[in-house]
């Protein structure tokens, strides 16, 4: 079974932090492991656009009906018509979260990632002063991290 990695953060960013999360969604592709977002714009368009040219699997779970809502980068796209509630389903189907910057929509997110007992790496944001949530400077050490974590015994 591939490894469901959710990526998490803000519907609008500036260009450093797309980078960021486009980088982490090529480095969990090349892992083969399925990219899990909200499927709208922002961390999730940039980590899908990352995973996708990469070659990986990308699901967005969207909070509206329309599945044409999705970021084009979306390979599976799956409306909830949940609204925010969608994270609930974000945290319960990923195998483990990495949080890039957000707003209160993100902090819902980790917080059921972490009550789920799912493990959550933050970068390029304050996420990781909450107790739970492991730090990372790098794309490429937030997915080490985390994978190393799953690796360890915490995939359910």
């Amino acid at each position: 079974m591939p490894t469901v990695i959710a990526l998490v953060g803000a519907g609008s960013c500036p260009s450093s932090v797309a980078a960021v999360a486009e980088r982490i969604g090529a480095l969990v592709a090349a892992r083969g492991g399925i990219l899990l977002c909200g499927g709208l714009g922002g961390v999730m368009e940039a980590g899908c656009r990352g995973a996708a040219e990469a070659g990986g699997v990308t699901v967005g779970l969207l909070p509206g009906d329309d599945p044409a809502a999705a970021n084009r980068w979306v390979g599976v796209p799956l409306p909830t018509g949940m609204g925010h509630a969608r994270n609930a389903l974000i945290a319960r189907a990923a195998h483990g979260m990495i949080a890039v910057a957000g707003e209160s929509g993100t902090l819902s997110e980790i917080a059921l990632a972490l009550k789920m007992g799912k493990p959550v790496v933050a970068i390029a944001s304050a996420w990781s002063a909450i107790p739970g949530v492991l730090s990372a400077d790098r794309p490429e050490e937030a997915v080490e991290r985390l994978w190393g974590l799953l690796d360890d015994g915490g995939r359910p």
